[in-house]
């Protein structure tokens, strides 16, 4: 499926932004001049008509995009599981009493030590895509990991005790 965006321009207010769903329905993000944005719902019978219409803020728009982006994400990784014998994905919770809260994810040497890769850190409402060895590591985030099952299991007990 291909994803059809239409760009508006709006004379004396700034663009809009179209992404039209399967289902048809358009949903629109307005940027003004000024840089305010908006997040718009069109009537589905004309869609020139907004029936609502949220002002975000900078902030509020940044939680969108992590938000969204990170359930394609995860989406995509069970693709590449149920794609891929032998494959699976992983999330775990960095415990309070992992030996790593509080360093960087190169400390872990999980990679070298396990075979898995981790591809995203959820902190909060904050996705990390593609972490680097310097990405600190704090209690309660979830490691997003693509490995194999025994690579897996071999990471939550290093993640959980450190190196045996």
């Amino acid at each position: 499926m291909s994803v059809r965006i239409e760009k508006v321009e709006l004379p004396g207010i700034g663009t809009r932004h179209d992404v039209i769903t399967e289902a048809g329905r358009r949903i629109g993000v307005v940027s003004h001049r000024s840089g305010k944005r908006e997040l718009a719902v069109f009537d589905v019978d004309d869609p020139d008509a907004a029936t609502d219409s949220i002002e975000l803020s900078d902030g509020e728009a940044s939680a969108l995009a992590d938000v969204l982006g990170a359930s394609v994400m995860l989406s995509q990784l069970v693709g590449i599981r149920e794609q891929a014998a032998g494959l699976a994905t992983e999330q775990l919770v960095l415990a309070p009493t992992s030996p790593y809260v509080g360093g960087v994810l190169g400390d872990t040497k999980a990679r070298t030590r396990t075979s898995t890769s981790i591809v995203a850190i959820v902190r909060g409402t904050e996705v990390i895509p593609s972490p680097t060895p310097d990405t600190p590591i704090r209690a309660g985030d979830t490691i997003i990991a693509v490995g194999t099952r025994s690579g897996l299991d071999a990471l939550a007990r290093l993640l959980s005790t450190g190196p045996s």
